[in-house]
């Protein structure tokens, strides 16, 4: 879409809400300082920052592999991966509207101020015209802000917190990851078939957005079973030791545990309680205690080791999946890493190539453009099956995984196993959900900057 039909449009819009009526034709002329690192030369450069440090450091790490072999793929280096799967055809291996696509990186150390600065850096110093990634909710609700006020797409990483597209959610900002609330309601269906409906369930959760939605999003689907929240405690994301946190829940009553952790946070923890407290192996108010782990990944699995065998959780992908977009990505990645890719590296793999697609189908660099394209897309191809960008709120729907530490894993690659596939009709929620920001939560107008 060129920028004059773009602004054409807005004008349009303003003004009939306004009560005027524009005579015709009308000729607009696109300005002359164009829009936030509007590319000019033979390339244009994406910004990847992700956790190089800290915490999210191992999911940092596989979502940077899987961001350069999005720019190798987009560059018509390599095999293409999903570039021969995706529905949407308009990719052909020649960079962006045919720019060679470079990038440069940032450190996120998952805190909100360093990613800030990193985004910042990377866009004003470095010209980067999108920024991607990150492995925590903080993070990208701080980083898709700043976006918003310099003008450039922001394409989240792993973000779960339900915030994000909730009441923090940005014209500017796009999540291909699902959320906390879809977690809890593909875990509750499972949860009631496997451990019944008579549980007292207590939560240790990482203080921060993507703790807090999770928490409240798991209390309110397993509350509606008939379970019982006996405590919830709030734990530091600096934490490495968590037996003082467990030591309480031995005298709780409980039988069950949910660790609404993540990464490094999530394998201390499981490992306190499944080594340290021996807690799978006691029996409380006559029944096995369960721990729970909402939200996995695999590498968070082969940090935990034995640990995870039998404990349920979601997981937004699973190399494991048998699609065609999944297996051209499986192999695309394996064959350069000599591994499969995490749910991480899928979904910053997915969002580099969605905002490409999405730039080529409007035509334009222009992020108001972009996000005009990306608005209600349906697509399949990227791994997950078919998903819809939702216009509302620029959250991705599409099917969930309910997945379990496996009894007898190979390797460290095949340390969970898919219980189920949750249909995305089963985790869908209306755009003013109380969860969301209810009514009052809006996307703004976008901002496309300079």
């Amino acid at each position: 879409m060129s920028k004059l039909i773009l602004n054409r449009r807005r004008l349009l819009k303003s003004t009939a809400a306004a009560g005027v009526v524009l005579a015709t034709p009308t000729i607009f002329t696109s300005r002359s300082w164009g829009y936030t690192n509007e590319p000019t030369g033979s390339s244009v450069t994406l910004g990847f920052n992700v956790p190089q440090t800290g915490p999210y450091a191992d999911e940092g790490a596989d979502e940077l592999l899987a961001q350069q072999l999005a720019v190798e793929h987009l560059n018509g280096e390599g095999d293409g991966g999903c570039l021969q799967t995706f529905s949407s055809k308009v990719l052909k291996g020649n960079g962006i509207l045919g720019k060679k696509v470079a990038y440069v990186t940032g450190d996120t150390q998952t805190k909100s101020d360093a990613a800030r600065a990193a985004a910042k850096s990377m866009i004003e110093k470095d010209g980067a015209v999108m920024i991607n990634g990150g492995s925590s909710s903080g993070v990208a609700v701080a980083v898709q802000g700043l976006c918003q006020e310099a003008g450039v797409i922001f394409m989240a990483g792993l973000t779960h917190s339900n915030d994000t597209t909730g009441k923090d959610r940005k014209a500017n900002g796009f999540r291909h990851f699902f959320n906390a609330y879809m977690s809890a309601a593909a875990l509750a269906p499972v949860l009631e078939k496997e451990l019944g409906k008579d549980r007292k369930a207590y939560h240790l959760t990482a203080d921060y957005t993507w703790g807090w939605t999770q928490e409240e999003s798991i209390v309110a689907s397993t509350e509606a079973l008939g379970w019982e929240t006996v405590s919830t405690v709030k734990t530091p994301l600096a934490s490495t030791d968590f037996s003082s946190y467990i030591t309480p829940v031995l005298n709780s009553g409980a039988d069950v545990l949910v660790l609404n952790h993540y990464g490094g946070n999530m394998v201390n923890s499981l490992t306190n309680a499944v080594e340290g407290f021996d807690l799978l192996s006691k029996q409380v108010n006559g029944k096995d205690f369960k721990i729970i782990v909402p939200l996995y990944s695999e590498l968070m699995a082969a940090g935990a080791g034995e640990n995870i065998k039998g404990v349920l959780g979601s997981m937004n992908y699973n190399w494991q999946l048998d699609n065609e977009g999944s297996k051209a990505f499986v192999k695309s990645f394996g064959e350069k890493y000599g591994k499969p890719p995490s749910n991480s590296a899928q979904t910053c793999y997915a969002q580099v190539l969605l905002y490409a697609d999405a730039v080529e189908r409007a035509g334009s660099f222009n992020p108001c453009a972009v996000a005009e394209a990306l608005e209600g897309f349906e697509f399949d191809g990227l791994g997950n099956g078919k998903t819809l960008y939702r216009a509302e709120d620029h959250q991705c729907f599409k099917d969930v995984l309910v997945v379990r530490g496996a009894a007898n894993p190979t390797s460290a690659y095949d340390t969970l196993e898919i219980v189920e596939v949750t249909p995305v009709e089963q985790v869908t929620y209306p755009p003013d959900h109380p969860m969301f920001g209810g009514a009052e939560a809006s996307l703004g107008e976008c901002n496309e900057g300079a």
